[in-house]
């Protein structure tokens, strides 16, 4: 029996009515946010008590997984002075995002699911959308960032400017400004943060016939997800032909010289600058792979609302949460310094790193300023 089966936990006495007269699954929700569940939800039936136990199961394990990963890369890389580098300050941005989702919101959602329903009042609703779409813009300006600095430092080269403590503190407050900036117009009538059919997560509305509610909708996908998904195509374009230049022409001048490679301290920094790009790349494929259900599930809603259903707005949460599990495993297994920090500092967490590896770094290193930075 869920929490509002009970008549007694219902302001009203009783429970609530809907117009179709069948028992829905708004049915289990409570009164005082019935205001706020789109006349659309009221068609189809209450979903199967499994989904519920399966999705309280899947964000217990990432929620736990989430909060002691991000947990260990912030302390880690803030407590470890070769680590304390201007890109790192990017690195340790995107943990705290990450860090606060899931602390945040894996709770409410977690009791949500064992009363089948949300509990917390239409205010807390509000709030908890608004914490969502926030750390989740903040998470893909901070992808976006460590993208323009790889592709700074691998395309450029020499003839980049070198990342600064400022330049980076000033990026990750572009990234908090902007993405508060973007989610507080829902609060005063410029979209809403409404219940998802599954009436245990909230978020923006996508299913009010509203311009003003749809025009937020797509300058906001427009602004927050293909801007930067067409920047980071592009640097990871660049970035690709500028290495497999490099490595031609290193190709070429082994086979001039008459060995088989050239091992130079050039030809090391770049290794470890593509291959640190390689991790950049994953950690933001794996982004937007999370963050795309949202989009998809946001658009159905605008363009072709009979096909969004209850069941479908749950992948939305389960890709999109499961985000904060990714960066934290990334570069625990692809960050050598880290690992060499982590293999000090928690030993019974780390795996033993080869001395050849302590020459990888997250930090630019186009100056010889940044590079005793990251000695």
């Amino acid at each position: 029996m869920s929490y509002w089966d009970n008549p007694s936990n219902y302001a009203s006495g009783g429970p609530s009515t809907n117009p179709y007269g069948n028992y829905t699954v708004v049915d289990s929700a409570a009164p005082e946010i019935l205001h706020m569940v789109d006349p659309h939800w009221y068609q189809y039936p209450p979903m199967n008590p499994l989904w519920y136990g399966l999705l309280a199961l899947w964000m217990f394990v990432m929620g736990t997984l989430s909060v002691c990963g991000n947990s260990i890369v912030i302390w880690v890389f803030m407590n470890t002075k070769a680590l304390r580098t201007p890109a790192n300050l990017l690195v340790v941005n995107l943990a705290i995002s990450d860090f606060l989702m899931m602390f945040c919101m894996c709770p409410p959602l977690l009791i949500n699911c064992y009363y089948q329903t949300w509990v917390w009042g239409a205010f807390a609703c509000e709030v908890y959308g608004c914490i969502g779409s926030t750390v989740g813009t903040c998470s893909i300006f901070c992808m976006v960032f460590i993208t323009l600095d790889r592709y700074n430092v691998i395309v450029k080269g020499v003839s980049a400017t070198p990342l600064t403590t400022k330049g980076a503190v000033l990026r990750n407050l572009f990234s908090w400004v902007t993405s508060i900036g973007w989610c507080l117009p829902p609060f005063f009538g410029f979209n809403a943060y409404v219940p998802e059919g599954n009436l245990i997560a909230c978020g923006t509305d996508y299913l009010k016939e509203s311009f003003a509610y749809h025009l937020y909708l797509y300058l906001y996908s427009v602004w927050c997800y293909f801007l930067p998904l067409v920047i980071i195509v592009y640097c990871y374009t660049y970035i690709v032909a500028a290495v497999s230049a490099h490595e031609r022409q290193m190709r070429e001048q082994a086979k001039k010289m008459g060995v088989k490679s050239l091992r130079s301290e050039e030809t090391n920094k770049t290794s470890n600058e593509c291959r640190l790009a390689k991790v950049a790349l994953t950690t933001v494929s794996l982004w937007f792979i999370a963050w795309t259900p949202y989009l998809i599930i946001n658009w159905a809603g605008m363009i072709n609302k009979p096909s969004v259903s209850p069941l479908l707005t749950i992948w939305g949460s389960v890709f999109a949460k499961a985000n904060a599990v990714y960066n934290p495993i990334v570069y625990a297994i692809s960050h050598p310094k880290y690992r060499a920090a982590l293999e000090k500092k928690l030993p019974c967490l780390s795996c033993a790193t080869e001395g050849r590896e302590s020459q990888g770094d997250t930090t630019s290193t186009v100056t010889t300023n940044e590079k005793s930075e990251s000695a």
